[in-house]
């Protein structure tokens, strides 16, 4: 009687333990992914967790390619995305939601030799394209027309990123034509940059701006793009000095789309878990009024009500 006493009691001690496991389990939620995305997804988890503090969040970054293979392969409830979805990654079965929109601005140092010019006349699609995916050495006095010379020192994105594919989609390629030195992550490419006077790179807006002060982060400048190629920045093309400038630009559709883009959670197949679900719906409703104060850019109604229509089907 005693051991067939102890025996359920450890039973029911397994399965006590095996509910609160996956209690826990359903009330936590992963994250991982694109740089680009992860400072307005920590925002976000900890705003709604004031209102949620039952939920837990473990958020991690490591580029848009890391965070689509974790989505697919299940690691992750949602993936943190950064460019436009393929067709391989539909066939694959993901499943996805637009959150927010951002840009990639090409940047430099600001103690670049060359800064006073280069904030004058620009640069054009076509000098990016040379300067990104040509084997030839690139001169800057060459660039900018004018009689001094330095190398031009190119920096490029070592992972799988949505910033490095949607630069390289702006100058018709895709990340792999992107030459240069390559560095890991959105902070360390920025920190390359800023150190190398005659460097070149690109980044996600919030790692070129500081959101607290609105201007260019220590040691950075971003290049303004000559978009109509006259060789001189117009004043329409003058948004470069601030970020809320830059968001305005991005906004009003006056900075390119690409470099412009569209970030997402992404998942395998439509979440299963509430939590998730729920998480995702305050996002698109009541966490939007969370964007622009972390750096971003709102996306249409239009868009929210689309996204908000996946979450039901």
């Amino acid at each position: 009687m005693k051991k067939r006493y102890l025996l359920i009691t450890f039973i029911a001690a397994i399965l006590i333990s095996s509910c609160a496991s996956q209690k826990k389990k359903d009330e936590t939620i992963s994250l991982s992914g694109a740089f680009a995305l992860y400072p307005l997804a920590v925002k976000w988890t900890e705003e709604y967790q004031k209102i949620h503090p039952e939920i837990r969040f473990n958020v991690s970054g490591g580029g848009a390619g890391k965070g689509m293979a974790d989505a697919l392969a299940g690691t992750v409830d949602l993936g943190m995305f950064s460019r436009a979805i393929a067709q391989e990654e539909i066939n694959q079965g993901v499943w996805w939601v637009g959150l927010t929109i951002d840009a990639v601005v090409p940047t430099i140092s600001n103690q670049n030799p060359f800064l006073a010019t280069i904030k004058q006349k620009g640069l054009t699609k076509e000098d990016f394209t040379a300067i990104f995916t040509e084997e030839k050495q690139k001169d800057w006095g060459k660039l900018l027309d004018v009689p001094q010379k330095g190398n031009v020192v190119v920096y490029t994105r070592s992972d799988a990123c949505g910033a490095a594919e949607t630069w390289a989609k702006y100058m018709g390629g895709k990340q792999e034509n992107l030459l240069g030195i390559g560095i890991y992550g959105d902070p360390g490419l920025a920190d390359a940059v800023a150190k190398d006077k005659l460097g070149i790179g690109f980044n996600n807006t919030v790692y070129a701006y500081d959101i607290l002060t609105g201007k260019k982060r220590p040691g950075m400048e971003v290049i303004p793009i000559d978009i109509n190629g006259n060789g001189t920045i117009d004043p329409e093309e003058n948004f470069y000095e601030t970020f809320e400038g830059v968001l305005k630009a991005i906004a009003d559709g006056v900075y390119p789309s690409p470099p412009a883009r569209e970030l997402y959670f992404v998942s395998k197949g439509k979440p299963q878990k509430q939590a998730t679900l729920d998480f995702i719906r305050w996002t698109l409703t009541d966490g939007q009024k969370f964007v622009k104060e972390a750096g971003y850019v709102p996306i249409e109604q239009g868009k929210i009500e689309e996204y908000l229509g996946k979450l039901e089907k």
